[in-house]
């Protein structure tokens, strides 16, 4: 059966489980969110929209390139725009961190980024998918709703925004103590529902998984360079091009996830396409942020020995 064909099932209760923990996930990001990310902002506007037109113009456009060089089915060439336009996840601040970058910007961006998506993504998905025409049949076939994706990403995005950023602003103590357990619980529920919705839907999927899996790890790859990269050619500094490396890298495919199974009734390759990067993305960060540290290391031991 051609991927284009399998619709994965899940029950209307579940998708409300589904948008739950992605508002946890989100309102995680804004419990994390203080002033001084947004002076960040006003210091370094440069870096900021770099990042961001990184993530929403940059990224789509190699992305539609890629999947019409590869021509790969509809559905999975849909995925990777719907992926490519997701706003960043909360876990390119722990990458970050982990690779020694610039954590201010990389929670700045997060911020800023996700707050733009609320009005950028539906548009965002619409325009890319519209350029090959395989994705614009599809596009048609689902007649997508631009005003219900808008009001779902606004209760995703934008509720737990207003109410997370006045919590950590009026009790910055008490947030820094819920934030890693709110964080933890809405990235393990996510990643619970993503192998159970696989699990209970594999049978259709089984002959397609090969290409799932080769398809995201060359896609995960290039946002990754495609964030370094375009941190390099403005001549950001190490840490920042870091930074912009995981924002552009580490998308919110939970997100992805949850308006495939919503606007596009949960169509097999969209579906997987977006499922699987939500767990690629993170090993793959974790292993660049743990080469950037070995790296950093060799040359801090190299640094001393000449120093002696």
């Amino acid at each position: 059966m051609s991927i284009d064909d399998v619709v994965l099932n899940f029950s209307p209760s579940s998708l409300v489980i589904l948008n739950i923990v992605l508002a946890v996930i989100i309102l995680g990001i804004a419990l994390e969110v203080r002033p001084a990310d947004f002076r960040t902002v006003a210091r370094n506007p440069a870096a900021i929209l770099l990042g961001i037109g990184a993530q929403y113009v940059l990224l789509p456009a190699v992305t539609v390139g890629i999947a019409l060089a590869l021509q790969v089915p509809a559905s999975i060439a849909l995925g990777m725009i719907l992926v490519a336009c997701c706003p960043p996840g909360g876990i390119s601040n722990v990458l970050t961190h982990r690779a020694h970058g610039d954590v201010a910007l990389s929670a700045s961006m997060t911020a800023v980024s996700n707050l733009v998506a609320i009005i950028v993504m539906p548009l965002n998905v619409a325009f890319w998918a519209a350029l090959s025409p395989s994705t614009n049949s599809l596009m048609r076939d689902f007649s997508l709703d631009r005003g219900g994706m808008l009001v779902q990403v606004l209760l995703i995005i934008g509720l737990p925004f207003a109410l997370g950023m006045p919590l950590a602003r009026r009790y910055p103590a008490l947030t820094d103590r819920l934030r890693p357990w709110v964080q933890r619980i809405g990235l393990i529920a996510l990643l619970a529902f993503i192998v159970a919705g696989t699990a209970s839907n594999l049978e259709p999927l089984k002959e397609h998984l090969g290409t799932i899996f080769l398809v995201v790890a060359l896609h995960d790859a290039v946002a990754l360079a495609v964030g370094y990269w375009a941190a390099a050619a403005v001549r950001l500094d190490e840490a920042s091009r870091r930074a912009v490396t995981f924002e552009v890298g580490a998308r919110n495919t939970g997100l992805g996830l949850g308006l495939t199974l919503t606007f596009f009734s949960g169509l097999g390759g969209m579906a997987m396409v977006a499922a699987w990067w939500g767990i690629w993305d993170i090993l793959a960060g974790l292993a660049l942020a743990a080469w950037w540290r070995r790296r950093d290391a060799r040359k801090a031991a190299a640094s001393q020995e000449a120093a002696l």
